[in-house]
């Protein structure tokens, strides 16, 4: 056997703390590669000893999952080795199928399946060969590993474009589906494949399995735990099981419990426990010798020079034969022949012999036991193999059993001296395929941050561009901006401007400017306000219109207000008389009207106010003036310019023309002028018209209604600021004048 190092206390200590901490026990693991793989994990941390690591560990649970993902190599892929897949698909499975009774299911069971990709190539290869409704009918398949985080990416069967390129595009097409970037399992297949957390070593194996695949697991286990897994394997395979391994696992080439079926590609077969190899000759018939016969002295001879031990135990279960050999070997002597067989020491040693006997005895064929360890002394220890084999009558019956011990000791030697240098081959082997693993691990990895920084590359540069991009949109906006900005700064100038211009406005109004929201808070109040009541804008911005205290009853203005605010009106007038603020009597003009938005919607009213007290007297003492003409004995007429018809008289020529105001408007002067006409008129006016003349005088004589004449002067004035213009005619009867000129 090949010396193992001594162990390091700290690194067993701290594989005890993962298996009490996770339950991973890491025992059955080669030293070398595990302590390599949690080594490298600790590097990447920068720790250098194994009690800071576990330190570490308890101060870090997460720490557990990088870990595993270190230690436990999840180097798979979808039909890994496609040479030995093909030879699976073309020889195994058929067969496994030929095999399996209809009605029983086909178990199959995946060891150290990691992310699930060997699992999913064991569906696709059964359902081709039985069909998808038909393998989802009859398989089963077991698919166990350590790692948990590796058993949830294989229950969720998505994978990338790359982790698919050894899937044949039929397959691919035909089990899987495309979602966006991934590839997904096949759902139905999928729900075929139980998936579950089992440790090889130490938990017990799934039973009746058909196919069993364990490919490149027994290659990280150290000599004595694949001791250990080998039997387990075997016995968790049916009688035609077979069990696929990996490329670089050789340690069933010189298992007694497989036979290989395909040694290239680590295809094996079971091997049932049973003895079946019978020596290469055997006593036809032996009867007890008789040194009288010839033959018995020539068959006594070769017993005891055959170089084997001989016993024959007849079926009274007494010693019937012992060669020389025997006697040499196992201490029987002349005086034992004939003694019960059980009554020597070596029926019980080197092993219990009595067993195997009644066996023979019971079941007519022989069996051997290998490798049996016979000590002669303390130090002097002999490896036999003994053969039990039956001699029969020629009737078959069983009538003695023959008992052959072969002394191997030197042959055992060289096989352990083999196993040796084949288990250091092997663990070589399997070192140099662990670095393997290893390497491709890295590669993968490399290969993963390299793509992964390529990404990042393109990342960064998308990012840059959007960043230019962003850049240039900051520009733009600032332009913008700027632009807004100066825009807002001439509309801030020009609404500046507006605000001015509407004070200055405002200020030169010979009036007041109130202005209400739709609350009657007073928003607005002008200079002429502020002259006229005697309230500066301060004191009354944002005070009720109601409650103002100035020199008019504000109080009257209720219907008007309401009128406007409902809309029953657009404008309201209304004049107010009161005292301003230094007690003069003051007449105002108010004028209501909605304040309206753009939309066309009332925001308040506007309040403007005129003082309206000179007009007032104006217009009373036009009053009194048109009274007074009105009663006037004079003629007063008044004209339209273009056809001379009466717009206008007085009482005194109503009285002296003898017609009423109604028959006058319907008349013009030449009417009343006999001897004259219209056009006659016009040339005589012509000149006053166009504003050659201020006045014409002229006398004529006039007819009454009752058709009186009588002379008159007329005098005749064009008032064109008037709208429209008007004749203006003064008549002066002038018999009077003459009677008063005859007097004198």
């Amino acid at each position: 056997m090949v010396d193992r190092a001594p162990p390091e206390p700290e690194f067993e200590t701290l594989l005890q703390h993962i298996q009490e901490s996770r339950g991973l026990d890491f025992r059955g693991y080669k030293r070398t590669s595990l302590k390599r793989r949690i080594t490298l994990r600790m590097e990447a941390i920068g720790v250098d000893q194994f009690s800071a690591y576990q330190a570490h560990l308890e101060a870090d649970p997460g720490e557990f999952e990088n870990l595993l993902n270190t230690v436990l190599i999840n180097v798979t892929s979808f039909f890994r080795d496609a040479a030995a897949w093909e030879v699976l698909k073309e020889q195994v499975v058929p067969q496994v199928i030929a095999n399996a009774e209809p009605d029983r299911p086909i178990r199959i069971w995946s060891i150290g399946c990691a992310s699930g990709e060997e699992p999913y190539s064991i569906a696709m290869l059964f359902a081709e060969e039985l069909g998808v409704q038909e393998f989802c009918r009859r398989v089963k398949i077991y698919a166990t590993d350590l790692d948990e985080e590796a058993l949830k990416v294989a229950r969720l069967a998505t994978y990338s474009p790359r982790d698919v390129e050894n899937v044949s595009p039929e397959l691919l097409e035909k089990y899987f589906e495309r979602t966006n970037n991934h590839y997904v399992f096949e759902r139905d297949l999928r729900k075929c494949v139980i998936y579950g957390r089992h440790n090889v070593v130490y938990d017990a194996p799934i039973s009746r399995i058909d196919l069993l695949v364990c490919r490149n697991l027994l290659i990280y286990l150290e000599a004595e735990t694949q001791g250990i897994v080998l039997p387990r394997l075997h016995y968790a395979l049916n009688q035609n099981g077979y069990l696929f391994l990996g490329k670089a696992e050789t340690q069933l080439a010189r298992s007694p419990l497989f036979r290989p079926v395909e040694m290239k590609h680590r295809i094996f077969s079971k091997v049932p426990q049973e003895w079946r190899r019978p020596i290469a000759g055997a006593f036809g018939a032996l009867a007890l010798p008789d040194a009288s016969l010839p033959n018995a002295l020539l068959l006594e001879a070769a017993l005891n020079e055959v170089g084997i031990a001989l016993l024959v135990v007849d079926e009274d279960g007494a010693v019937a034969l012992a060669n020389t050999p025997a006697r040499q070997l196992l201490g029987v002597g002349e005086a034992d022949i004939g003694r019960a067989f059980q009554d020597l020491p070596i029926s019980y040693r080197p092993m219990e012999l009595r067993g195997p006997i009644d066996h023979v005895f019971r079941e007519r064929r022989g069996m051997r036991l290998e490798d049996q360890e016979y000590r002669l002394t303390q130090a002097d220890v002999l490896r036999l193999t003994i053969d039990v084999q039956p001699l029969k009558r020629p009737d078959g019956e069983v009538y003695a059993a023959l008992l052959c011990f072969t002394d191997n000791t030197r042959m055992h030697a060289l096989q352990l001296e083999l196993e040796t240098a084949q288990e250091s081959l092997e663990n070589s082997i399997e070192e140099l395929q662990s670095a393997n693993e290893e390497l491709e691990t890295t590669n993968e990895e490399l290969q993963s941050t390299n793509e992964e920084l390529e990404t990042t590359n393109e990342e960064l540069q998308s990012t840059n561009e959007e960043l230019e991009t962003l850049n240039e949109e900051a520009r733009s906006s600032n332009e913008e901006m700027e632009s807004v900005n100066e825009e807002l700064r001439i509309r801030a100038e020009q609404a500046a401007s507006y605000r001015l211009y509407m004070e200055s406005v405002l200020r030169s109004m010979n009036g007041g400017v109130i202005v209400i929201d739709r609350k009657h808070m007073i928003q607005g109040w002008n200079r002429w306000s502020e002259n006229t009541w005697g309230l500066r804008s301060e004191q009354v911005l944002g005070t009720s219109f109601e409650a103002l205290d100035i020199g008019l009853p504000l109080h009257l203005l209720k219907d008007g207000i309401a009128a406007v605010q409902h809309g029953r009106q657009e404008q309201v007038q209304q004049v107010l008389e009161g005292l301003d603020r230094r007690g003069r009597k003051i007449a105002c003009r108010i004028v209501i009207s909605n304040l309206l938005a753009e939309s066309g919607d009332a925001q308040g009213m506007v309040f403007v106010f005129q003082d309206v007290t000179e007009e007032q007297h104006k217009e009373e003492y036009t009053r009194y003036l048109g009274r007074i003409i009105g009663k006037a004995l004079n003629e007063v007429y008044f004209l339209d310019p273009a056809t001379l018809r009466f717009t206008l008289v007085n009482a005194g020529a109503r009285q002296k023309l003898g017609y009423s105001e109604h028959q006058l408007t319907q008349m013009m002067l030449p009417d009343v002028m006999p001897g004259n006409d219209a056009d006659d008129m016009k040339r005589l006016l012509a000149p006053l018209i166009s504003g050659a003349k201020t006045e014409i005088v002229f006398e004529t004589v006039l007819r009454s209604a009752d058709g009186r004449e009588y002379p008159a002067e007329l005098c005749m004035q064009y008032i064109a600021e008037e709208h429209p213009p008007i004749l203006v005619t003064i008549v002066h009867q002038i018999s009077d004048r003459k009677q008063l000129k005859a007097t004198k």
